[in-house]
């Protein structure tokens, strides 16, 4: 979310109003509860910790509302009732939100250094270029971003076409990348190899496989950027 750092603060309050009215959530997580519709038995509320924002009277007139009169409630963390409306209704999207304040160069270094301390926020400016490559770091670190690198058998890995795996895109394990096939051939070493590891303390004893949930080893060098190259 780009922001003019010369005008009031509240501009970000209110674009985020605008985004939550269509169903976006920034910088926020699922709430950790289970919920799960049923045909008969009733309402089912149970909690594993000690609900300070809501009751279940207040939970059972929310369900009625939604016509919701059999269901499995279990909360896991103490939610209020928006998200418990989000819940419900299943079509919230949570996103990450990067909040770029341009024109920098035309504040006070007190503004500055307030916006720079402000969560999840990254002070620039485009007419002088200022902190362009601290945008580029938060970016990519808030991306979560991967560079796999592949390699053929007697030969050194291939660092100029990595393939970019993330957390949200199947994971960053050996399996994952295996199963981006569009980027591999059949000649690339990357491949599900078991080896056998000894369990004991002094070697002896039964044999464990090792093998596709493990992370990347020497099959596949696996190398994190810091920053990258506009």
């Amino acid at each position: 979310m780009v922001l003019d750092a010369t005008k009031p603060w509240t501009h970000r309050d209110i674009l985020t109003r605008e985004l939550e009215s269509v169903g976006m959530r920034l910088n926020k997580s699922p709430p950790n509860v289970y919920f799960r519709k049923r045909k008969t038995g009733g309402l089912s509320i149970n909690s594993t910790i000690q609900l300070t924002q809501l009751d279940d009277k207040m939970i059972a007139r929310i369900l009625q509302e939604y016509r919701i009169h059999n269901c499995e409630l279990l909360f896991k963390e103490d939610i209020g009732v928006d998200d418990l409306i989000d819940l419900i209704e299943g079509n919230r999207r949570y996103i990450k939100c990067l909040y770029v304040y341009n024109k920098v160069d035309m504040a006070s270094i007190e503004e500055v250094d307030e916006i720079a301390h402000r969560p999840n926020s990254v002070p620039i400016s485009c007419s002088m270029n200022l902190n362009m490559d601290g945008l580029l770091c938060a970016i990519w670190d808030a991306m979560a971003l991967v560079r796999c690198y592949t390699k053929k058998v007697g030969a050194k890995p291939d660092f100029g076409d990595p393939v970019v795996m993330t957390q949200d895109r199947g994971g960053t394990t050996v399996e994952a990348l295996c199963g981006l096939t569009h980027k591999l051939e059949d000649e690339d070493v990357v491949q599900i190899v078991k080896k056998k590891v000894k369990t004991g303390e002094d070697g002896r004893g039964r044999f464990k496989n090792v093998g596709a949930g493990a992370k990347p080893d020497r099959i596949a060098d696996r190398e994190k950027k810091a920053a990258l190259k506009s």
